[in-house]
């Protein structure tokens, strides 16, 4: 086959910066060990990229969300390593958890039961202590299908620990009523923002995730948290236009003078959603102010503040998660995970 040409696009992933956030979190956790969420392909920026990064900084506790997500973390670390967040829902989750050796999350008293019956072995619980997505209620932490189990890490999730809210409190004082009921060597609580509660939040392992690739979902992390990703792209075409020229569709952009704009083969596809018009891409330390609307794959930029800029000139969308947050409405979660595949 012919070897494809060199993309006009490409992901700037930071190795030494995704590091540097586990070690932060890592040393937040206090005496817990920080763990990492690598679900969502972690959160849009590539398994095979990221998992090495992070194991060779020290993580050795992974979790992802779907049993399809496993074997690509397979290929980089130990299997009982590897938690499945939503756990067994058929016979066939379970055959393939005991065979690869990951460990499923128990979310339920049916799912601890097809664990059980299927042969059972090393799991994680998850406990449901206000958030009401999975989990067993803490009522059900006696029951018989819980108490049978081989439980690893015992579990809950924060639903409010990026808030000041008083359900933080709440949720931690019902996890901690939660604990005595059920045989486990480990327990587990704080997502990015929980680490930044406080070391009562840690117990032993915490899971970062979206601060692991440059999200702060709360200001003490700020000093801490390094930027990871940068998109970037190459001007596949530059044009001068007159004064009156509209660019783009319905127009919405009117120049005021003849001026220099450059195209760059980025869009909506790649995750840069329409939300993003108005704000700039950058050429070093210069701005080059998005016209008109974002398309399906392309870009209009203002080059009058760098025009000896050319087609082939790499350019750059600056990608400080709380920034591009406070930019476009969208969550800092949402900015990762929506980063399209057409990169390079």
């Amino acid at each position: 086959m012919t070897e494809l040409p060199p993309p006009t696009l490409r992901l700037h992933i930071d190795d030494a910066a995704l590091a540097s956030n586990w070690r932060a979190l890592d040393t937040l956790s206090g005496k817990a060990r920080a763990g990492a969420a690598v679900k969502a392909d972690c959160y849009g920026l590539g398994v095979d990229r990221c998992v090495p990064v992070l194991r060779d900084a020290g993580c050795r506790d992974f979790f992802v969300a779907h049993w399809s997500e496993v074997p690509a973390i397979l290929a980089h670390v130990p299997a009982d390593r590897v938690a499945v967040l939503h756990g067994p829902s058929t016979s066939d989750d379970v055959e393939f958890a005991r065979a690869t050796g990951v460990r499923p999350v128990i979310d339920s008293l049916r799912q601890a039961t097809l664990w059980t019956e299927g042969g059972g072995g090393p799991c994680h619980l998850m406990i449901d202590t206000g958030i009401n997505r999975l989990g067993i209620s803490p009522g059900e932490a006696d029951a018989p299908a819980i108490q049978a189990l081989n439980v690893e890490v015992v579990m809950s999730h924060l639903a409010c620990a990026d808030e000041n809210s008083a359900m933080n409190a709440r949720q931690l004082a019902a996890f901690r009523a939660c604990l005595p009921q059920v045989s486990h060597k480990e327990a587990s609580l704080a997502n990015s923002a929980g680490i930044a509660l406080g070391a009562e939040y840690g117990f032993d392992l915490t899971r970062p995730g979206l601060s692991l690739y440059g999200g702060v979902p709360r200001d003490e992390l700020a000093d801490d948290i390094r930027q990871v990703v940068s998109p970037q792209a190459a001007l596949i075409q530059t044009r001068e236009i007159d004064a009156g020229s509209t660019v783009g569709y319905n127009a919405t952009f009117t120049a005021r003078r003849r001026m220099k704009i450059g195209v760059v083969s980025l869009g909506y596809a790649d995750g840069i959603l329409r939300s993003w018009a108005g704000a700039y891409f950058t050429q070093g330390d210069r701005r080059l102010p998005v016209l008109g609307k974002v398309s399906m794959d392309m870009i209009v930029l203002d080059l009058s503040e760098a025009s000896e800029l050319a087609e082939g000139d790499w350019v750059e969308l600056p990608y400080h998660l709380p920034d591009a947050a406070r930019q476009t409405t969208l969550s800092q979660y949402e900015l990762l995970t929506v980063l399209g595949n057409r990169f390079g």
